[in-house]
């Protein structure tokens, strides 16, 4: 104690405690990194205060906006796994790679984005290219639209998942059977094809592409 000379275990008895000062708090680096347009909202909050994250856009965005590279470590193994994210992997040096998330700070934005459970809720399609992952938008996001992604068509086939994901859970309600049928489908330019969603569309023109 600075006051009366004494080297003690605890606290003094005479001058009672020290005032602790806090560091103040740092975000994490995936926060950091997040758009100035995007925003983060607590969806959830879990038992130990795990917090269920989602990104908002703030502002109107754009179709075929680009979203990356997704920030991750390459691993062989995934550590981290949360149902309702995206499961990202490369391909790297002629090895599959798992871009893994265990925290915040080896990460940025993108980690946060939930996968989309159907095609109506979809804002994003995941790819990859040059060995690093994309996210792009497929329809103009407006203000407070939560983004949620989804594989392309190819990089369905390279992570061995569905092209379309549709999936019900207890707590949302069943879409109604008309939803069923393909609602507003993207159609091709050149052949008047209609797709279910867009990653598909854009693999097909990729065909019309090639024959050019």
């Amino acid at each position: 104690c600075e006051d009366c000379g004494k080297s003690l275990v605890g606290e003094c008895k005479l001058h009672g405690p020290l005032i602790r000062a806090k560091d103040r708090v740092i975000p994490s680096r995936a926060r950091l990194t997040l758009p100035h347009y995007l925003t983060l909202r607590v969806l959830e909050l879990r038992a130990g205060n795990q917090q269920i994250l989602g990104v908002f856009a703030k502002k109107g965005i754009q179709k075929r906006t680009q979203f990356g590279p997704y920030v991750g470590q390459l691993s062989t193994k995934l550590t981290c796994y949360d149902e309702s994210r995206l499961v990202l992997q490369v391909l790297k040096d002629g090895g599959k790679y798992f871009l893994d998330t265990p925290n915040e700070d080896c990460g940025n934005w993108m980690m946060f984005v939930r996968l989309a459970r159907n095609q109506e809720e979809q804002t994003l399609v995941a790819y990859q290219h040059c060995g690093e992952v994309y996210f792009t938008t497929v329809k103009p996001i407006e203000p407070h639209t939560e983004l949620k992604v989804w594989y392309a068509a190819d990089y369905a086939k390279f992570m061995e998942a569905s092209a379309v994901f549709i999936k019900e859970e207890s707590d949302v309600s069943p879409l109604p059977p008309v939803a069923k049928e393909p609602v507003d489908p993207w159609i091709c330019s050149s052949c008047g094809s209609t797709f279910t969603t867009f990653a598909l569309l854009e693999s097909h023109q990729c065909i019309h592409k090639d024959r050019v």
